[in-house]
């Protein structure tokens, strides 16, 4: 009986240390790579969720902004820091999905060298009109769209950004014609829908929040999967196309040989961190909303998100270069 006690007391002592050794992460701080520049979305979420996490874990968590190659960067500066598990990249669904169909040298795989740890927020596009148009709605959208086929014009934020996917999977559902002007950024093609050089677009609700009451612009519709808690009387366009989701989503990754408890407790913190009543408020300001979640759910997401894309490039015939 003597000799079972010691040894379970010796297994036990012997596992301590592991124990110990996952409880301590992080035991540095912790650095989120934004493969954007300052100011835009992700770059939003992530300083928002930082300061929350600094306080849970106790060490500071930093934003550091690597852009270009809409991804490509980013993914080479966490691949050139040591493998200690306190690196990870906090981006948008682009980078996972539309990345790879237009750079051959986004070569990076989710689930071999990108592993998922958690979405921590969506954010949707809204299709808004120019008055002179005269639709007020979804329903005018499509009526007006499929009446006059080539007589309208959409804008984008660039070629192969969601705002341009989305509106080409919105066409190809609906079999419209209206022709893409896009634009370098939404800094361009904002302004050119107010002046009336474009005739719709999706754009994030607070850039646009100011010019719906004074009636510059229309709200018509939402590319996420149901209504938006801010606008409740916008409808989604899965309304009309059931399973319709284009909405911008931000999650958090970590490279490959991160350690399985640094990934689940950033997980966990995270979902925290979206349910804390200030973060609640600042997204709600920017248009955001916090979701949270653990890797496998985040990977379901991030494998949906890619064949929407997929077959919304096929449609615009995006070829990688």
């Amino acid at each position: 009986m003597k000799r079972r006690t010691l040894a379970a007391l010796s297994l036990a002592l012997a596992a301590l240390p592991l124990a110990g050794l996952a409880q301590s992460w992080p035991t540095k701080p912790v650095k989120l790579i934004v493969p954007y520049a300052a100011g835009g979305l992700p770059d939003s979420v992530a300083r928002i969720v930082a300061q929350k996490l600094t306080e849970r874990m106790g060490q500071s968590v930093v934003v550091d902004n690597r852009a270009g190659g809409n991804g490509v960067v980013a993914y080479q500066n966490l691949l050139s820091g040591p493998n200690d598990s306190h690196a990870f990249i906090v981006s948008d669904g682009s980078m996972l999905s539309i990345t790879p169909l237009l750079n051959k040298s986004a070569s990076y795989i989710v689930g071999r060298d990108l592993l998922p740890v958690s979405l921590i927020a969506r954010s949707p596009l809204f299709l808004v009109a120019h008055p002179k148009t005269g639709v007020k709605s979804l329903k005018d959208f499509v009526d007006k769209a499929k009446a006059g086929p080539g007589n309208y014009t959409y804008g984008s934020s660039g070629i192969g950004s969601t705002h341009h996917l989305t509106m080409e999977a919105l066409k190809a559902d609906l079999k419209l014609d209206i022709r893409h002007v896009p634009f370098r950024g939404s800094g361009q093609s904002v302004p050119a829908l107010l002046g009336g050089q474009v005739d719709f677009l999706f754009a994030a609700l607070p850039s646009m929040v100011g010019f719906v009451k004074s009636g510059q612009v229309v709200l018509v519709g939402s590319n996420d999967s149901k209504r938006s808690p801010q606008v409740p009387e916008v409808p989604a366009i899965a309304e009309l196309i059931p399973g319709f989701d284009f909405s911008v989503t931000i999650g958090a990754l970590a490279r490959a040989g991160t350690s399985p408890e640094a990934i689940k407790r950033l997980a966990d913190d995270i979902a925290w961190a979206v349910q804390q009543p200030d973060v609640i408020e600042k997204f709600t300001a920017a248009g955001i909303m916090g979701v949270g979640g653990n890797p496998d759910s985040y990977r379901r997401e991030i494998d949906r998100e890619n064949q929407a894309m997929a077959k919304a490039g096929k449609e615009a015939d995006l070829k990688a270069e």
